[in-house]
């Protein structure tokens, strides 16, 4: 592999949650960054991205949207690893797609043409979800034993709690990795396809605001109705909740990279645990927040974590449960939400 110093990566969608705690990562591991973002005149965003160390050497900025894919071409350019993190969370009308499944399949299609066009990419990593992991059955009969790496999330079964909203972002994640890892498969193409498919992540963050995947973490908390149902969603269509630290997500990005022969489909999550066992975590070590008791009763399911391909490969998490709960607490006090 090339010294890091003298190895640039791209990663999409550099302003988001993940986005900007992978790009701060990357500038401290050594890498020159070439992140996108949908606006560069949003100077909130572009403000923080050049706050970072290291950022004035090795970070370079451009404007590229899911919606207008072929604006990532110029970013890509002479990297060596393409992150693709950015998805569309709300559809906007106006474009050829009609909806966010569409655009979600036609910018992974393009950034994976412009990557095997570069000749100098040579691996591409997918920030795939574990909603599209699901092990519920196709026949609608229930759960597989374990969830892994071989599971994928039926379409046509009714789930509890779930919206259109829902739906959607579930159908676009699934079907976008479905066909990143096909492209992967074919061995003309020269490109090494990675998805990483990140439970529900918490933890701290670099973004000024609480986000949404650690909203829900605290729906109970806050007692946020609309945020909990989506929890349960979760729950619902998982059988638990796959849960990750943004740290231990970052970390698994940069292993992906720097370790040789690592391709295909890997889960990445730390702990699978109920909505109950959140609630009582934070009934039994934040006293001072009233939970209601809805939140503490719950189905039992007797499903297990079935993957430790990510391990097995020698990658290891530093974070468990625990402290990815209580990081989620500290970043909502911090932003205001608490």
């Amino acid at each position: 592999m090339e010294s890091k110093n003298k190895c640039k990566v791209c990663v999409t969608g550099g302003a988001g949650y993940i986005g900007s705690a992978l790009v701060h990562s990357l500038l401290q591991n050594g890498y020159t960054v070439h992140a996108t973002l949908r606006n560069l005149g949003d100077e909130s965003k572009v403000g923080l991205l050049r706050g970072f160390p290291y950022a004035e050497e090795r970070l370079h900025l451009f404007e590229a949207d899911i919606y207008k894919p072929q604006e990532f071409e110029e970013a890509i350019q002479g990297c060596v690893y393409v992150f693709h993190v950015a998805t569309p969370i709300y559809h906007t009308s106006g474009y050829k797609y009609n909806d966010k499944i569409e655009a979600t399949i036609s910018a992974i299609k393009k950034i994976a043409d412009v990557c095997i066009q570069s000749r100098t990419v040579r691996r591409l990593i997918y920030t795939a979800s574990v909603v599209a992991a699901s092990p519920l059955k196709d026949d609608g009969s229930g759960y597989k034993t374990t969830m892994d790496e071989s599971c994928w999330t039926p379409f046509y079964i009714s789930v509890p709690y779930s919206n259109d909203f829902v739906k959607e972002y579930t159908e676009a994640k699934t079907r976008a990795e479905q066909e990143i890892l096909k492209i992967g498969e074919d061995k003309a193409n020269e490109l090494e396809v990675v998805t990483l498919s990140c439970g529900l992540v918490g933890g701290g963050g670099h973004l000024p605001y609480t986000t949404s995947s650690v909203m829900l973490l605290i729906s109970q908390v806050i007692n946020n109705e609309t945020q909990y149902q989506m929890l349960r969603y979760l729950e619902e269509l998982m059988g638990k909740i796959p849960i990750v630290h943004i740290k231990d997500v970052c970390r698994a990005h940069i292993f992906c990279i720097e370790t040789p022969m690592v391709n295909g489909r890997f889960l990445c999550s730390s702990s699978y645990i109920t909505s109950v066992e959140i609630a009582k975590y934070y009934l039994e070590n934040y006293p001072q927040f009233h939970l209601n008791q809805e939140y503490l009763e719950g189905p039992k399911k007797d499903i297990k974590w079935g993957s430790r391909k990510l391990e097995d490969v020698g990658f290891s998490y530093k974070h468990d449960a625990k402290t990815i709960l209580d990081d989620c607490i500290e970043y909502a006090k911090r932003s205001g939400n608490i």
